[in-house]
């Protein structure tokens, strides 16, 4: 099913075994989880910035302080929540280029389909459960 195009690029379109309406399913739910990502990222930059102005404002030594978390563990664990939300929206913005291209649900490793299940639980799927499987070994 693969075709040589014009432009010398392999055309993988329809090898994912996905109809028109499973791939607009799937579409939404990217789109529905960009969202998500993003409001997720704009709430993460404003609660930081809450605690950047809480640790300007503080000369307390919260460090000592067994009430609670430390203002510099609570920094770290929302740096690290910004993180997973870029790195995730990363991965959406990478599965749309793959519906765009019509590569979307074609395993990055073995180009076989990835499979409508797999999808629909990891939307963002690169690999076939056979390949992703491997590639935890």
């Amino acid at each position: 099913m693969h075709t040589r195009t014009d432009t010398g690029t392999i055309d993988l379109y329809g090898v994912s075994g996905l109809s028109e309406d499973e791939l607009d399913e799937l579409a939404a739910a990217l789109d529905r989880r960009r969202h998500g990502d993003i409001a997720e990222g704009e709430h993460i930059a404003e609660t930081l910035g809450s605690l950047l102005a809480s640790r300007s404002e503080s000369t307390a030594d919260d460090e000592h302080d067994p009430e609670g978390p430390t203002l510099s563990s609570e920094w770290s664990r929302l740096q690290a929540l910004r993180s997973d939300t870029a790195a995730d929206l990363a991965a959406v913005e990478a599965a749309g280029e793959r519906l765009r291209l019509g590569t979307y649900g074609v395993c990055a490793h073995c180009v076989r389909p990835i499979g409508l299940d797999r999808l629909r639980a990891r939307p963002t799927a690169e690999l076939c459960i056979f390949c992703a499987t491997a590639a935890e070994r």
